[in-house]
């Protein structure tokens, strides 16, 4: 523990010019008399480590000292390159393995590069989540990225319902998994699995309990997580859309039918729709989830959309027309 707070300390001076004993105790969480003891221990074994006393004094290394302890762990390369995450790396408890890796390139930069990362962080951060869902972190959701990242099969208890891996069964049901990828879409996680050799998707917070097994898995080399995910997460986006209305829309209508409900339906559904008529307005088979969804979707563009069939879905939105009229009246 201490010599990894040694070496972390060495490299902290390394990238910057000079430190207060409270700043390297803040970056240490440690205390600044350990700061001190630290310091002389590190002198005494030969680091040049040089302290000013003053109010505008600190800790420094004397110049031209460069360490050679700057080689990054696996578990740090790996997290590293997902370092533009902060709170996927803090969910899947990589953020001191991701700290240490930042650290240990920034002390191997040259003197004028080491503003590079805090210019990238002024420049780009990465929200995931989605607005207006307070992000939750499932509890099991280290242990899953630590089979992940080992390549080992785990034993799970999983919680069916409605998701990406499809039906209403709400049962509990045991699987033995290799853990191949995890995805974070709009702040909830997913875990791409293989399960009796096929690989399925499941939702990490619908997992009951994660045992580790022994042995581990061999991966499959061909296995494209992003490919994977793409065509899956379609595959899902499709399976919602059960059945279809038929609308007339108009030019502006047409444009906003994107937004109301699936893009890609939407896309597909317009192109295959016959040409304008002469009023401009367009005929178009729509695919949706339920007439539900269809009418909390499609009522959004207003007098841009006309209801055509089924007669029940056009008879309710006669009925909020109706309404709409009554209080604009």
């Amino acid at each position: 523990m201490r010599a990894a707070r040694l070496i972390k300390m060495v490299l902290l001076l390394q990238s910057r010019p000079a430190m207060t004993a409270a700043e390297l105790a803040a970056e240490l969480e440690v205390s600044e008399r350990t700061v001190t003891r630290d310091a002389q221990a590190l002198s005494e074994a030969g680091v040049p480590v040089y302290a000013e006393r003053g109010r505008a004094g600190g800790y420094r290394l004397v110049g031209g000292y460069r360490t050679r302890l700057t080689g990054l762990a696996r578990d740090e390369a790996e997290a590293l390159f997902l370092s533009g995450l902060p709170s996927a790396l803090r969910e899947m408890g990589l953020e001191d393995a991701a700290s240490a890796a930042r650290l240990k390139v920034s002390a191997a930069l040259l003197p004028s590069l080491r503003d590079a990362s805090s210019s990238a962080a002024r420049r780009f951060h990465l929200d995931a989540p989605s607005w207006y869902h307070e992000p939750e972190t499932p509890e099991l959701l280290p242990a899953i990225a630590d089979a992940v990242w080992d390549d080992r099969l785990v034993r799970a208890r999983y919680r069916r319902g409605g998701g990406v891996d499809g039906g209403r069964d709400r049962r509990e049901v045991a699987r033995e998994l290799a853990p191949y990828g995890l995805v974070l879409k709009a702040g909830v996680w997913y875990l791409c699995a293989r399960a009796d050799d096929d690989f399925r998707v499941y939702r990490i917070d619908r997992f009951t309990s994660v045992e580790p097994a022994d042995e581990r898995f061999e991966r499959d080399e061909a296995f494209d997580l992003p490919a994977f995910w793409e065509e899956r997460a379609a595959d899902f986006a499709r399976s919602l859309l059960r059945t279809e209305v038929t609308v007339r829309v108009s030019e502006s209508g047409a444009r906003q039918l994107a937004y109301a409900g699936d893009r890609a339906a939407a896309a597909e559904a317009l192109a295959q729709a016959p040409p304008p008529g002469p009023d401009g307005w367009r005929t178009v088979v729509l695919p949706v989830e339920s007439l539900d969804v269809a009418y909390s979707q499609l009522l959004s563009l207003g007098p841009e959309l006309e209801v055509v069939a089924p007669e029940s879905l056009r008879s309710r939105f006669a009925a909020a027309a109706e309404r709409l009229r009554e209080l604009y009246r």
